[in-house]
């Protein structure tokens, strides 16, 4: 049953060619047979939930990042200091999704607490590219789209705060999706940075974003930050004309003119296959256009995410002290105890995050640090929000080239090509829906667009992707792997 959509499960399901016991358990034996090599999950269960609900995902399995509260259920996010922590309640997200009949298989490896962007940093160890076990996956949510990219579930569920739904998406051939802020509850998530986290969704087509969307969207009494829901389903909307559809895109980040002295071959055919597109969605009607966009807010993004961040995890994460959860460390006092034990229990990337965060945030650094930053991001969001008014989507390569090998990875946001890696953060700044999908391969490795959008419209965003990923033909891909 690897690599078949959620459609062509539920006929399988409703065919009585399978059951949902014998579809749980082929799952759970098929991601046993690609732990060891990929490393994807952290908790794989053995016995299947008590199915309920009456939806498309009766019956259908799924994987969810493992900083999501599944009550019962270990929830490491990942790190040491939380290695056996079993939640007692359910996150919203995770409780929509069981109240629908869909079937948990796992909890996916994430980098630890969701910081970084490697895949690498998760307390059980590294999670590799399907692709290629060479390379990285990306994160931070890896697991998620690792399993994804094997063909193990459907879909599964991810959390988003720079890129981490859609660069792992990109790098793994799927699709990832991260909505406007607050249209999906994040009731449940561990928290790393409270003003750009988004939940959200991978899958290996744009209808199964939509389905799964459609069940877990919607206003929470416990998240204040949730929208009220919208009223539409988003899987009844993917064919809509995208007649009249402007999309734009970034001469600082895409222009060929802007490379000239690189060396970089495989930079250089991202760019060129990112024209090539474009030819073809200008095909299907839309309008592109090239707009220029400030020069110094561009090379400013990744500063001002990672001064946020850093700023926002450091207060989130002040509870993760060896008393109220995790190991607790030796000690002569409380302070000594909760020292130890945030040292023996973060790694590195943590750790530096944390001394980041707390400088930012020492009230001699704030006016210069942590609400420059600020001002920073409300400007690069004004910008976007003046070119939506004109245009109802911006297009961009979701990434500078193909996954990085091990050895070329680095614990930043990104450190290569500082514009092309980083602007996927824009959307985080001004809570835009966001989507990556497949267009094309080079090296044998996949490359990605990705389509951003106003606020609110979460739904032309789907719709002008859906329209875009049946022309490319990219959809439904999955990698073998090596067992």
């Amino acid at each position: 049953m690897r690599g078949l959509s959620i459609d062509e499960l539920r006929k399988k399901l409703d065919n009585k060619e399978i059951t949902s016991e014998e579809l749980f358990h082929q799952t759970v034996e098929n991601i046993k047979l690609y732990q060891e090599k990929y490393n994807s999950f952290v908790t794989i269960l053995d016995k299947k939930e008590e199915l309920i609900g009456n939806t498309i995902l009766q019956g259908i399995p799924y994987a969810l990042k493992d900083n999501l509260s599944t009550k019962g259920i270990l929830t490491t996010a990942s790190s040491n200091i939380l290695k056996d922590y079993i939640p007692i309640y359910d996150a919203t997200v995770y409780k929509k999704l069981k109240e629908s009949g869909a079937v948990l298989v796992g909890k996916t490896v994430l980098d630890e607490l969701a910081m970084g962007g490697t895949g690498t940093t998760g307390h059980t160890g590294v999670v590799k590219n399907p692709w290629d076990s060479s390379r990285l996956i990306g994160g931070s949510s890896a697991g998620s789209a690792s399993a994804v990219a094997l063909g193990l579930v459907p879909f599964a569920i991810g959390s988003d705060t720079g890129d981490s739904i859609r660069k792992p998406a990109a790098f793994g051939g799927v699709v990832g999706y991260k909505p406007t802020y607050g249209r999906i509850s994040r009731y449940g998530l561990f928290a790393f940075a409270s003003s750009l986290d988004h939940v959200g969704v991978f899958a290996r087509n744009v209808k199964d974003i939509a389905y799964a969307t459609d069940i877990i969207k919607g206003q929470d009494k416990y998240d204040m930050t949730t929208l009220k829901d919208d009223g539409k389903i988003y899987s009844n909307l993917l064919d809509n004309s995208i007649k009249g559809k402007k999309l734009f895109y970034i001469k600082e980040i895409c222009n060929l003119d802007n490379y000239k002295n690189t060396k970089d071959k495989v930079l250089l055919e991202t760019l060129t296959k990112f024209q090539e597109t474009l030819e073809i969605c200008r095909r299907l009607g839309f309008t592109i256009e090239e707009v220029s966009f400030d020069k110094d807010l561009l090379n400013a993004i990744y500063p001002t995410y990672m001064t946020i961040s850093c700023a926002e995890a450091t207060s989130n994460n002040a509870n993760l002290t060896g008393i109220q959860f995790g190991p607790r460390a030796e000690g002569n006092n409380i302070e000594e105890i909760i020292t130890n034990a945030r040292t023996q229990g973060f790694s590195e990337l943590i750790k530096r995050r944390f001394i980041l965060g707390s400088y930012i945030l020492q009230k001699e650094n704030q006016e210069k640090l942590f609400l420059n930053a600020c001002r920073i991001r409300r400007l690069i969001v004004d910008k976007m929000n003046e070119l939506f008014k004109e245009y109802d989507g911006l297009i961009l390569p979701a990434s500078g080239g193909i996954a990085p090998h091990f050895d070329e990875s680095s614990d930043k946001l990104s450190d290569r090509y500082l514009l092309l890696e980083n602007h996927l953060a824009i959307a985080n700044f001004g809570g835009f829906p966001s989507i990556t999908i497949s267009s094309g391969f080079i090296n044998n490795m996949p490359i990605a667009i990705n389509i951003t959008g106003r606020v609110k419209e979460d739904d032309i965003v789907l719709n002008m992707a859906n329209i875009i990923e049946k022309e490319l033909g990219y959809k439904n891909q999955y990698a073998k792997g090596d067992k």
